[in-house]
């Protein structure tokens, strides 16, 4: 039997932040929060993750300017926005202890959530993401000029012009996309509905035009030296062609005390869609071994 599956709006800032829960909150099982990346991005990919209601709820959410939640034009994108996002909508659904979950720039929000000082996390799961945004950018471009000459020709071209909304640029891009971000089949609906509720202006506010031009409120962005103050169980999860590349991950590995890393062979960005039976066994597994620690 399916979980049930209940959706609603936490009150942000006077705004609507939407939610999803799988399963039942208060069943007396630790439920999972799942932080999408972006910035700017949706929970979309994040589907099979209902998979795991069967035993435990499982509670997903839009960030605010991006998908089902509202867009509004009042706010000035910050990191400290979306960390008293995470806080409220924490209360606000009475998730006392979590296993928090974070993909990419979700991941560097949970790092941000744990840093804050916040309680009641019984296992953190840093899943394709980073602890530097300067490393990152890098890792990236040396990624991107690995691509096919003629496809770095057109990427240099237009990063140097600024013509990033060119459709010759976007499709130089989807090269990358498809090395680095899905390698999986297409098309892929949750990737489709993630396109259709994706904020381009939050994106390009927080990070900037791609991913290795860091222009926005993220530039800057480094909690290397702070990983150490980390005692919470931690899974660093990645696809062996992740933009989450072997430096990054070992940064993170290396930093965080009591922390473990799984590589998925034939994944990226999205190890949740391209790998999903795999992924969720890992994460299951390491919750619940998390919980008896």
């Amino acid at each position: 039997m399916n979980a049930a599956v209940s959706e609603g709006f936490v009150d942000f800032r006077g705004y609507g932040t939407w939610y999803q829960v799988a399963g039942e909150l208060g069943s007396g099982t630790i439920p999972l929060l799942a932080l999408h990346g972006g910035p700017g991005s949706t929970h979309n990919y994040f589907g099979p993750l209902e998979g795991l209601a069967a035993e435990r709820p499982v509670v997903l959410y839009d960030q605010i300017g991006c998908g089902n939640s509202d867009r509004p034009q009042d706010i000035a994108w910050t990191v400290s926005v979306f960390r008293e996002e995470v806080d409220t909508v924490r209360e606000q659904l009475g998730l006392d202890r979590i296993h928090l979950l974070g993909t990419s720039w979700g991941g560097m929000l949970a790092l941000e959530h744990v840093l804050s000082g916040a309680e009641g996390i019984v296992g953190l799961i840093l899943s394709s993401t980073l602890a530097n945004v300067d490393q990152w950018a890098a890792e990236q471009m040396v990624l991107r000029n690995a691509l096919p000459p003629d496809v770095v020709e057109v990427l240099d071209r237009h990063d140097r012009a600024g013509t990033y909304d060119d459709p010759e640029y976007e499709r130089a891009m989807q090269v990358y996309m498809d090395r680095h971000f899905y390698r999986g089949p297409q098309p892929r609906e949750e990737l489709e509905r993630m396109s259709e509720g994706r904020a381009v202006d939050v994106y390009r506010a927080m990070q900037g035009p791609n991913e290795w031009t860091i222009t926005g409120a993220i530039k800057g962005w480094d909690v290397r030296d702070r990983l150490k103050e980390i005692d919470i169980p931690t899974l660093v999860v990645r696809g062996r062609h992740d933009m989450c590349t072997d430096p990054i991950a070992e940064t993170l590995v290396k930093g965080i005390p009591n922390s473990r890393e799984v590589v998925l062979e034939e994944s990226s960005h999205t190890p949740c869609l391209e790998q999903s039976n795999e992924y969720l066994a890992a994460i299951s597994k390491f919750m619940k071994e998390a919980e008896t620690m």
